[in-house]
C-alpha cells in the first residue's frame, strides 16, 4: 500500500513557519552566548540552570538510537507519552471533521487527547481474550480515520496483541498506525521498531517512566520515520525537555546494567505474585501478562479495593472498564510489598 504522510496532514500545519530559537541558529557549545536573553551570572543553586537546554536534546538521542537500533533522526522525545499523543491530533486531525480508532479497553489518554482537540472517536472493541479484531477495525475506518492507536503490551489488560494483526492492520489501514509500547521491556515480543523502514505509517511510542523507573522525570519516546518526527518537532514547544531531564536520562543511559536488573527483578516478582494469587480461593481469573502489572478478576471487585485502602494497599479498580468487570489492576511490587498485598487481600476477601 503505498502512503502519503502529506496527504494525512492538516494544510495549515504543512504551510506552518515554526518558532525558531537561539538554538536553532547557532547549535554549537562553546562561545559567549548573548543570543537568548539569559542571565550571564549562573542560577542561585548550586548547579547552574540559566542557559536553555538542546531543543532537539541532540546528545540524549545519539545514546537512545544505540541501545534502541534506530537513527537519531527517527526519535522525538516528549513531556511523557501524552505530548506525542495531543501532537499527533494537532498535526493531522482537523476538528469537527476527522476520525481516530480506539480500541477499549486501552489507555484513556487517547480519548481524553480526542476530546480535548474535538476528533470524533470510533471505538472497536477487544475481543473478550483483550485480542484486537482487524476486519472490523478496518470496517469502522473512512476517509477521515486519520489514527489508529493499539496498545501493546495493553493496558489496563496487560496482554501483547498477535504480531499478525498489528501487521495486517498496517498493511491495510491508510491512516497513521500508532503501537504504544510503555510495556515492551516487561515482553518477550520485539519491539515493531525494528519495522519503521518497511512501514512510513507506522509510529511506536515508548517511555522512561516503567522499566527505567524515570516516572517524575516525564519523558517519553516516539520512533518514526524521518518525515514523520520533523512534523512533530516542527510544532512542538521549542524547549520541551528539562536540560536537568536530558542530563539525568543520559547519565542513567549509561547504566542500562541496572536497568536490566530491575527489569530482571519485577519478572521474577510477576511470577511470584501470579502463583501465588493462583493459590487464593476468591481470585477468579489472572489474565496473562506482558506487563509489570497484573489484571485480576476478584468477586466484589469495587468492595475490594476499598477494604484494600483501608489497609493502606492501593491498586487500581478497573472493575468499570469494558471487559475488566470485577478486575483491580495490580502493579508488581517488591517481595515486601507484594506479601503485604497477599496477607491484606485475605483478610479483606474471608
Amino acid at each position: 500500500m503505498s502512503f502519503d504522510l502529506n496527504s494525512l496532514l492538516r494544510p495549515h500545519i504543512a504551510q506552518l513557519q515554526p518558532y525558531t530559537s537561539a538554538r536553532d541558529e547557532y547549535t554549537g557549545k562553546e562561545g559567549i552566548f548573548l543570543d537568548a536573553n539569559e542571565n550571564p551570572f549562573g542560577s542561585i543553586t548550586e548547579q547552574d540552570f540559566n542557559r536553555y537546554p538542546d531543543p532537539y536534546q541532540s546528545d540524549l538521542k545519539e545514546e537512545i538510537a544505540k541501545i534502541k537500533q534506530v537513527r537519531p533522526s527517527q526519535i522525538f522525545l516528549g513531556n511523557g507519552s501524552d505530548e506525542a499523543i495531543d501532537l499527533l491530533y494537532r498535526a493531522f486531525c482537523n476538528p469537527g471533521k476527522d476520525n481516530v480508532i480506539l480500541l477499549p479497553p486501552t489507555y484513556g489518554m487517547y480519548e481524553v487527547s480526542a476530546n480535548i482537540n474535538d476528533v470524533e472517536i470510533r471505538k472497536v472493541a477487544l475481543t473478550a481474550d483483550f485480542q484486537l479484531q482487524p476486519e472490523k477495525i478496518l470496517a469502522a475506518a473512512d476517509d477521515q480515520s486519520k489514527i489508529l492507536f493499539i496498545c501493546s503490551p495493553n493496558n489496563p489488560s496487560a496482554n501483547k496483541a498477535k504480531r499478525e494483526d498489528i501487521l495486517y492492520l498496517l498493511e491495510n489501514f491508510k491512516g497513521l498506525v500508532v503501537v504504544d509500547e510503555a510495556y515492551i521491556d516487561f515482553s518477550d515480543e520485539p519491539s515493531f521498531t525494528t519495522e519503521l523502514e518497511r512501514f512510513p505509517n507506522l509510529l511506536v511510542m515508548q517511555t522512561f517512566s516503567k522499566a527505567w523507573g524515570l516516572a517524575a522525570l516525564r519523558l517519553g519516546m516516539a520512533f518514526a520515520s524521518e518525515e514523520l518526527i520533523r512534523i512533530l518537532n516542527k510544532i512542538k514547544p521549542p524547549y520541551n525537555i528539562s536540560g536537568l531531564t536530558q542530563e539525568t536520562v543520559l547519565n542513567a543511559i549509561r547504566n542500562k546494567a541496572k536497568v536490566d536488573q530491575m527489569i530482571a527483578e519485577i519478572l521474577e516478582e510477576r511470577s511470584f505474585l501470579e502463583k501465588e494469587l493462583a493459590q487464593l480461593s476468591f481470585v477468579q481469573k489472572i489474565h496473562p501478562s506482558h506487563a509489570n502489572f497484573l489484571l485480576v478478576q476478584i468477586p466484589q471487585a469495587n468492595k475490594v479495593y476499598e477494604d484494600l485502602i483501608n489497609e493502606k494497599i492501593i491498586v487500581r479498580n478497573r472493575a468499570k472498564v469494558l471487559l475488566c468487570e470485577d478486575c483491580l489492576r495490580i502493579t508488581v511490587g517488591t517481595r515486601t510489598e507484594n506479601n503485604s498485598l497477599l496477607e491484606a487481600l485475605k483478610k479483606v476477601c474471608h
